[in-house]
């Protein structure tokens, strides 16, 4: 193979690990307090305070005069940012700067990706400057649609599994447990089963734990999902607490309902496959019929026209 068809693979490659390296900084980063918890637990790690991985600590260091020029200008271009971010999973208070930051690493190098690449083929042209610019341009959007699939896929998986962990929130709070203990105790049973909700739910507690208001904690946890059923939940549990009516049965109520709203969407789902099998049939097992049943039918009219 030649540089010029090697040069594609090798920018994708160096675009989604980048991509990758960002991700593991958004899940990863640990805070201050965490980190000098784990030193007082572990005597042999207080040495290694000033010691770490240095492409991290680079990025950390990037990240500031990366993002300055995609910055949002107003506080609810900031919000609205820091929502979608925090309703994909990241709540690192610095993730919006590793995005911003991210976004334009990713388009400065799709720009001279698009830049070499034309170079290599169309020398100094005007082709050249469209290929950068439309790598460029390309690669900006490129964060985007990722951001976006991975708040789609969270949100439909704190919806599904919705449901169950509801069912045996109900079964904790019927037995006799209160609402903090109960949301504990699905946290661990369920965190294998329904990781994304389980995370919600437990930094519900650990805010609790920290003594915020009840309300205020079920309010953010419908906010911070961005799933309409878990704002639903959320308001049906402050009017409960509010006016002291049974949380159990509130409980029971709202399960009830999602489950058949997620079973409207199985059957929902279930009508649209016809109609989305056309393509497929249409497109690839239609023409090898037409071909096996017309063929022979075509070769003898052929024939028979040539003799």
């Amino acid at each position: 193979m030649s540089l010029e068809t090697l040069l594609p693979f090798a920018v994708g490659g160096a675009i989604l690990l980048s991509f990758l390296g960002a991700v593991s900084l958004f899940t990863n980063a640990r805070s201050s307090a965490e980190d000098r918890l784990d030193r007082l637990k572990e005597p042999r790690r207080r040495d290694d305070k000033h010691r770490g991985d240095g492409l991290k600590h680079a990025a950390q260091k990037a990240a500031p005069a990366l993002s300055k020029a995609l910055t949002p200008k107003t506080d609810a271009e900031i919000s609205a940012l820091r929502l979608r971010l925090v309703n994909a999973g990241f709540h690192n208070p610095a993730a919006s700067q590793f995005y911003l930051a991210l976004k334009s690493a990713v388009a400065l190098g799709g720009l001279a990706a698009g830049t070499v690449y034309g170079m290599a083929n169309y020398g100094m042209t005007l082709n050249t400057a469209f290929a950068a610019i439309i790598a460029g341009g390309l690669c900006f959007y490129l964060p985007e649609g990722v951001l976006h699939f991975m708040v789609k896929s969270r949100k439909e998986q704190v919806f599904l599994g919705l449901p169950d962990v509801l069912d045996l929130l109900v079964v904790c709070v019927e037995a006799g447990l209160g609402l903090d203990a109960g949301m504990r105790r699905v946290a661990d049973e369920l965190e294998d089963s329904h990781k994304a909700v389980c995370e919600e739910i437990n930094i519900c507690n650990k805010q609790l734990n920290l003594g915020s208001p009840r309300r205020q904690v079920l309010h953010d946890l419908g906010v911070r999902t961005g799933v309409d059923d878990m704002r639903a939940l959320a308001a049906v549990l402050i009017q409960a607490d509010k006016f002291g009516s049974s949380i159990g049965e509130a409980l029971r109520t709202q399960s009830d309902s999602m489950r058949t709203k997620r079973r409207q969407l199985a059957e929902e789902r279930a009508q649209q496959t016809a109609v989305k099998l056309i393509f497929p049939l249409v497109l690839f097992i239609f023409p090898g019929i037409f071909a096996v049943l017309v063929g022979p039918a075509a070769l003898m009219i052929i024939d028979g026209v040539l003799v």
